[in-house]
This record gives structure tokens, sequence and C-alpha cells, in this order.
């Protein structure tokens, strides 16, 4: 039996005054969605472990079926596989955005939309400034790129930007976590001798921040932004790093899986999807953001499905527009996902005589009126050939809530999944 996971980033959201007290799922028009869970059946699924943010590294890997007690390294390293960057022992690897301040504040954490053309002259410009033999600027894709500290010490805390919009930026600068402090106590307790302190590694960080700042503005790409009067791409945000993670491939976890796919526009779920020992897709058009290509990662995943048996499909737009507030922009995502990749996949697979099974589900909620990730549970739907559906008729945050599965917690959904085996016709 085949496999494939299809999660809209960010999909899930809150019930909204301007649609009538209706989540965005609820309002949208979904009926392929809608079709799966009154087919199949569905339940509800926790994806943050306790003691740990909602960030989409920690949400997927756990969809996956990883302990994020027992791998977890932050957001740089699996960003880093996927850039291709190879980390050395010493390496500190963090996700680097750059963002656009305004009045002392983060107003947005993609500086303006930045893409990926424009952003390799940002980091040329930063890489010449302010790189050295301790520091390297790594390009990525769009706003998302790298920061190697070689020497740096992973116990900081960091503000993720996507969090914190409208927030005064000096508040959020990076503080060394409780218990490493330059006091003598605990810091460097667990580290080689060569590492920086927590201490040291907060400072360098901050610094680069600042200086960041100068260098940017005088950026030809902010230039032609600030006389147009647009968003400028004009400071560096780190967050998200650490060391080189030690995962074991998702063929060694499920033996079901004999070889599997990933299919994103994103870096940090390539990423995961390196470490989980899958095969990176990469799809022509694939952006990141709602103009993304649905039709062309679609026929993508059927393609692996041919010769494969797991693919993991990842679409980002939703998120994106939870972050940006953008209500309308929102909805018009879910729906694209519904009727451009859901309703295509299961109407193929569907026919085969290998029968294959579908889970669809986001990995947080976005809530536009929120504009940030949330820790909780998200809905999912699971159909295959022969399942005995439950009574749930709508895919939605209100409707799973009776599904048959119940809550499941962290790893209990990919266990749930990867267990379901149905012989071929």
């Amino acid at each position: 039996m085949k496999h494939i996971i299809i999660l809209g980033d960010g999909m899930a959201d809150h019930a909204v005054d301007r649609l009538g007290g209706k989540t965005l799922l609820e309002y949208a028009n979904t009926p392929n969605m809608d079709h799966l869970a009154r087919i199949g059946r569905t339940g509800r699924l926790n994806t943050v472990p306790d003691g740990f943010l909602p960030g989409s590294e920690v949400a997927n890997a756990t969809i996956l079926g990883y302990d994020m007690n027992k791998v977890y390294e932050g957001r740089g390293p699996l960003e880093a596989a996927s850039i291709g960057y190879d980390m050395r022992p010493d390496d500190f690897a963090l996700r680097c955005n750059i963002i656009c301040i305004a009045d002392g504040k983060i107003k947005n954490h993609h500086g303006g939309h930045l893409t990926t053309d424009d952003s390799q002259q940002l980091i040329n410009l930063l890489n010449e400034k302010l790189g050295n033999d301790r520091v390297e600027f790594i390009k990525g894709i769009q706003y998302r790129h790298l920061l190697i500290i070689r020497g740096g010490n992973k116990h900081i805390t960091c503000a993720p930007p996507h969090d914190h919009p409208n927030e005064q930026w000096r508040e959020l600068l990076v503080t060394p976590e409780p218990g490493y402090e330059d006091n003598g106590e605990k810091f460097n307790e667990d580290e080689s001798s060569n590492r920086m302190t927590a201490q040291q590694t907060a400072d360098l960080l901050n610094d680069l921040i600042l200086k960041s700042q100068k260098v940017l503005a005088q950026a030809p790409l902010n230039i032609a932004r600030r006389a147009e009067g647009k968003d400028e791409a004009d400071c560096i945000w780190p967050w998200g790093g650490g060391y080189r993670p030690q995962m074991k491939t998702l063929q060694e976890m499920y033996p079901q899986i004999k070889r599997g796919d990933v299919i994103s526009a994103v870096d940090l779920i390539r990423g995961i999807g390196h470490y989980a020992g899958l095969h990176n897709i990469i799809v022509p058009g694939a952006t990141g953001l709602a103009d993304t290509n649905y039709e062309g990662k679609a026929q993508a995943a059927i393609d692996a499905l041919r010769n494969d048996d797991f693919v993991f499909v990842h679409v980002e737009a939703s998120d994106e527009a939870g972050h940006d507030g953008d209500l309308e922009l929102k909805l018009r995502t879910i729906e694209n996902l519904d009727s451009r990749m859901v309703g295509p996949i299961y109407n193929e697979v569907s026919k085969w005589d290998e029968p294959v099974c579908i889970a669809l589900m986001p990995d947080h909620p976005t809530p536009v009126e929120i504009r940030t990730h949330m820790k909780e549970p998200v809905p999912f739907a699971v159909w295959y050939p022969g399942i005995d559906p439950d009574n749930v008729k709508t895919y939605s945050e209100v409707s799973c809530v009776n599904g048959s599965y119940g809550m499941l917690h962290l790893t209990e959904f990919m266990d749930m999944f990867m267990g379901i085996d149905v012989p071929a016709i």
C-alpha cells in the first residue's frame, strides 16, 4: 500500500466574525476536502510537544513521527541540509530572515516579499561587509536564508520574527537561555572547549543585527524601494539555531517505506526530508506563496506515487497569508489547495489497482486575526479504499472534533497512518 500526506501549512484558523463566526475551513468552498472527510475518517492531532513553540519545523517533523525531545536541533540545521550546506562539527546554523522594520517595530518577516533573485545581492553584500572566518551568510529562498556561526552556542533565546509583527524589535534581541549566562554557573558545561559561551553568541548575533541595518540600507535594492515608498528588506533576523541533528530515516522507523519523497518550496521542509531519507522533488514554479504551482506539485506527487510508496507534499501558501493577516488571500489559498491539489490527487489515485492511503491536514493554525502560529490541535482526514467512514460530513476544525480517530497526540498519527495496510486488488 502507498501513502501520501497532503499538508496545508498554517491552514487551520479560528472563528472569524467577518465570516459569520465560521472558521476559514468552514467558510471556504472545499468540495474535495469535504468529500475526503465524508468517505473517510477524521480526527484531531496535537502536533507540538510540551515545552516547544509551535514552529513548522516542530509540527511537521512530529507529524512524520519524530520525537522532538530526542532529535530537535532547531530550524537552521534543517534548512542547511536543504540548501546543500554540509555542517561541520563546530557549526551553529541559524535560520536568517531578511525582514522589514519601520518605526522601531518589525513590520513584516519577509522583507516586503523579497524574491530569491533580489536576495542574492543582499547576501553577497552581507558577506562582504560582515562575513569572516566565524560568520557566513548562505543564500536560501526568498527571504529565508542561513547564518553559520562557527563555534556558536545553541543555548540562546531568539524570537521568530513571524510571531512578533508590529512589536518593538529591540525588545526581541537575542539573550542567553536562563542558566547559561556568563555567570560561571552553567554555561559551556556541555560544549567543547572551542565553543563560544551563550552570552558571547548572543552578543555577536545582536551586533550583526545592528550592523546589518546599516549595510542593507546602502543596498541598491533598498535605495530603489525607499524612493518608491515600498517596504525595504533592511535587517537580518537570526533564529531557530542548532547543531547538526541526529535523526533516523523514515525507512529505519517504518519498514513499510522503501522509498519516499518530499515536495515543497520551503527549505525547512526539504531539510526535514533530507534527514528523513526522503528524495526531494523540485517543482518549477513552486514559490511558497499564493502564486505557487499547485498543479505542478499535484502532478509531481502523482508521478512519485507511481514508483515510490510514500509522499509528503507540503504547501506553504496559507501560512504566509495568515502571517500577513490577509483573510481573502488565505481563503483563496485554501480553495486552491482543494481544487488544484486535493481533487486531482484523489481523482487519480482512487482509480489505481494499487491502493493509496491519503491524509489531509495542516501542521498548526496560523489565524489571520492573530498572525502567528498557535499551539492547538489540527483537524485531519484519512481515506483509503475500503475504509469504514465515520459520521463527519465536512472537513474543518469544528467538524473533526466528532471524528472517530478522536484526539491523537504527536507521533501517534504517523504510527496509525503507516499501520494502515490494504492489499492490492
